[in-house]
């Protein structure tokens, strides 16, 4: 599946936060921190700029997989 190439670091926040069980615990400069706890803690900065580059977007999707123990796919599918 491809990524999208629009999507903002803004919209991004708003699927982890509504699908995913993050929420927002602050911002350091353009960056917005995000906290879950299940099934364990993490903690993730998103930029929120107006398009995320790819290589920056693949990453966030790869940990966000990792941490909720899914397939990277099943994060993209959300984003569509």
């Amino acid at each position: 599946m491809k990524l999208p190439r629009d999507l903002s670091g803004a919209e991004l926040v708003a699927v982890l936060c509504r699908d995913f069980g993050y929420s927002r615990a602050g911002q350091q400069g353009s960056h917005i921190i995000l906290l879950t706890e299940a099934p364990k803690h993490h903690r993730i900065a998103i930029p929120n700029h107006d398009s995320l580059r790819l290589g920056t977007l693949n990453g966030i999707l790869n940990a966000v997989a990792r941490a909720k123990e899914i397939q990277k796919e099943e994060v993209l599918e959300k984003l569509r």
